[in-house]
């Protein structure tokens, strides 16, 4: 599916519809000293099963795109919670 790049949508800090830049979110990468990665690490350690049962087969073949729009006026970002797509691509709307 194409996405624009720019989208007229509602700013809640502007209070306004303004124009908005959008980037299609990607999370960051893990934090080793995270407390939940140390317990983790901690737990699979030496011999015994996976700590989580390994999933056998998926139920859902897509994963729901999550859009990142910025306030062009303010810099205020915001995340929308897109659709179930195979792939997304982003496109300059004329």
């Amino acid at each position: 599916m194409k996405i624009p790049k720019r989208i007229r949508t509602y700013c809640p800090r502007c209070g306004r519809h303004t124009e908005h830049t959008v980037v299609i979110y990607k999370a960051g990468k893990r934090r080793s000293l995270a407390e939940g990665e140390r317990r983790y690490r901690r737990k699979q350690e030496g011999y015994g099963s996976q700590r989580k049962p390994e999933q056998k087969r998926f139920a859902k073949v897509t994963k729901k795109v999550v859009l990142k729009l910025r306030c062009v006026e303010c810099g205020y970002i915001l995340h929308r919670r897109g659709i179930r797509l195979k792939k997304a691509e982003l496109v300059e709307v004329r």
